[in-house]
């Protein structure tokens, strides 16, 4: 009896130290998590108005190509494009002997034929963009110890990409006064800059677009405010990440529109099939 006794308080305490457990543990998830400065200052990418958005969007050529010189004049010093062939470019409405001169105008990486040893040589249009640094040692020595990714699908990878870029080229800011009072240890440290775009607020690249005219566009093109070429860039970097976005859209309205004749045809011919049956 005493030992049935014994077991039988035993057993109570246990279930008090699992519900003890559980409750503990539902009330640390249920628990709203500590704010942050990155929780309450960091901001969603603003809308650029872009003509490629929505399912009947397409890329503005013209756009694509100030974009590229943006890229090619700003950008290019330290960012990679070494997933876009030069080729490609074709895409944005420039001619084969374009395509020629621009990949001509870059040396990618080869090998000597008399020796074996690592050369370099002009490009061609079939080449891919060099990278801009060999590897990531010399990147980082050449960034403050940060490494510049590579562009190519910087618009695929981030969260509404072209925005994105978009919001971050034209969001760098003094940090707000709120933002150290309730977060002091959050200063924006030497050789970072704040910017509320970016996830954890301060990044080591400098502002790359800080004045209008740092490059100037062709007759004709708007002005090169610092606005317009961070749009233009920043449509150039979709067009990177999604070349085909154009095929892929009128592909999805053909078949939807397939798949609409298609069933009223169903329709129709269940109601011909069934007409004169009784259900």
């Amino acid at each position: 009896m005493v030992r049935f006794l014994g077991a039988l308080v035993g057993l109570f305490f246990s279930g008090m130290l699992l519900l003890s457990f559980l409750w503990g543990a539902v009330a640390f998830v249920s628990a709203p998590p500590e704010p942050t400065a990155e929780t309450e200052f960091h901001e969603h990418p603003r809308k650029a108005g872009f003509s490629f958005t929505g399912p009947f969007g397409h890329y503005d050529r013209a756009q694509l190509q100030r974009g590229f010189q943006v890229y090619t004049e700003v950008c290019s010093a330290c960012h990679s494009l070494h997933q876009v062939a030069f080729r490609s470019l074709s895409d944005l409405g420039y001619n084969e002997a374009e395509i020629k001169a621009i990949a001509k105008a870059r040396q990618v990486p080869s090998i000597d034929p008399n020796t074996g040893e690592a050369a370099t040589r002009e490009g061609m249009p079939a080449d891919k963009f060099p990278l801009v640094y060999p590897n990531e040692v010399a990147a980082r020595a050449a960034n403050n110890n940060a490494i510049p990714p590579d562009l190519s699908l910087i618009a695929k990878a981030r969260h509404d990409g072209a925005n994105y870029v978009y919001s971050l080229l034209t969001g760098y800011q003094a940090q707000p006064a709120e933002l150290l009072r309730k977060f002091p240890d959050s200063k924006t440290g030497e050789g970072l800059h704040y910017n509320p775009y970016f996830a954890n607020l301060n990044l080591a690249m400098a502002p790359p677009l800080t004045a209008e005219g740092q490059v100037t566009y062709g007759e004709g093109q708007p002005r090169p405010t610092v606005d317009q070429m961070a749009k233009d860039v920043s449509a150039f970097l979709m067009w990177a990440a999604e070349p085909k976005m154009e095929a892929r859209k009128s592909t999805g309205i053909a078949v939807v529109i397939f798949l609409i004749f298609a069933t009223v045809l169903a329709y129709m011919s269940y109601q011909n099939i069934w007409a004169n049956k009784e259900h």
